[in-house]
């Protein structure tokens, strides 16, 4: 079987340092807000080449605690691609503020800048662009859109850990961005956790202090905040693997190089990039209008394969107000999408497989 994804083997490569690391903080006797979140907070923060790294809980508290500190007022508008995972969309709605989709650009998948400007209204205070599958979002065009109409721009940048865009790093493309450390990212823990990046000075000391209870002194609130903090076990494990980062990053567009020079089945869309030395791979997505047929056909030969994702975010029961709208490239996209194997763990022989078998797939 040729698994989706190995995490019992990609960790192995670093199981001696995660070990020692581990040890490390157990023997330190400080687990939480310590000196190992401190060290990962700085070195993540020049890795995306930002000022400050906040560590959170997971990615959604990510995203939902920088639109927390903007504390933008009732009937507030953000603007989100209708073609993502549902988290870029709860954070709207947990922080009680109104989501607005708009559609993608089909060949990238990441929202449509033209699309976001005729979506603004006088209600609009924010952009939240997600960098889909690890390619960064048109960031420039979207900035520039923000710029014009005085908006915050937020990345979910929860896919896309050491992106690229024109020279900049994700995290590092807009007013604050969010990242998740769930273990199936390119940059994964052992567990849950996030973290927030920001120039923002004044804004990164509200999150340090939302994050964790809304206190910078012990029994001192100055915010109704939450407790979501980045533990020292997992930051400590985050040092050792994003050392590792860039080579893993480069293995998985290796892995794309292949599949894109390769695979020349008429039935099956490749995924597109602007700049394919940008791109990360966290998935390797292709489409197809017969989906279920190739999923079964793969899982047959003992390839694995996931659908990232079967059902859009205005097709949920949690948003059954968007019950009757019409998003008809998002649910093209949704109704096509298939995720082919690629990480850094991937053998070449495997990488030919996957190959063979969608040339000789006949549909």
């Amino acid at each position: 079987m040729i698994k989706f994804l190995d995490l019992k083997k990609i960790n192995a490569a670093y199981e001696e340092e995660i070990i020692d690391a581990i040890k490390r903080v157990v023997n330190s006797g400080r687990y939480i807000l310590g000196e190992e979140l401190k060290a990962f907070e700085e070195e993540f923060a020049a890795y995306c080449g930002v000022k400050h790294c906040i560590g959170v809980a997971n990615g959604l508290d990510a995203l939902t605690l920088i639109i927390n500190a903007y504390e933008f007022e009732k009937n507030a508008e953000i603007i989100v691609p209708a073609n993502t995972y549902i988290a870029t969309i709860l954070a709207v709605s947990n922080n009680n503020l109104k989501p607005i989709l708009v559609e993608p650009d089909i060949r990238t998948y990441n929202i449509d800048p033209a699309k976001t400007e005729q979506a603004i209204t006088d209600n609009t205070r924010a952009v939240l662009p997600v960098h889909l599958y690890g390619q960064a979002a048109p960031m420039r065009e979207i900035n520039e859109i923000a710029d014009k109409h005085n908006l915050v721009v937020i990345e979910d940048a929860a896919q896309a850990h050491g992106a690229v865009y024109q020279g900049a790093k994700t995290g590092n493309l807009s007013h604050a961005g969010g990242f998740s450390f769930y273990p199936g990212k390119n940059l994964g823990a052992l567990g849950d956790g996030g973290a927030i990046t920001t120039n923002n000075s004044a804004l990164a000391e509200k999150l340090y202090t939302l994050r964790n209870y809304g206190s910078n002194i012990k029994y001192q609130n100055l915010y109704k905040g939450v407790n979501s903090r980045l533990d020292d076990i997992q930051a400590a494990v985050l040092r050792v693997k994003l050392r590792y980062l860039d080579m893993d990053n480069e293995r998985r567009r290796s892995i794309a190089a292949y599949y894109a020079d390769n695979i020349t089945n008429d039935g099956i869309i490749l995924p597109e990039t602007n700049d394919s030395k940008a791109h990360v791979y966290h998935l390797y997505v292709i489409r197809t209008e017969k989906r279920e047929n190739l999923q079964k056909y793969l899982a047959e030969n003992n390839i694995e394969t996931m659908i990232h994702y079967p059902i859009p975010p205005h097709k949920q029961e949690a948003y059954r107000e968007w019950d009757g709208f019409n998003y008809k490239i998002t649910e093209k996209i949704h109704s096509q999408v298939l995720s082919i194997p690629i990480s850094p763990v991937m053998e070449d022989f495997e990488v030919e497989k996957v190959v063979e078998l969608l040339n000789n797939y006949d549909g």
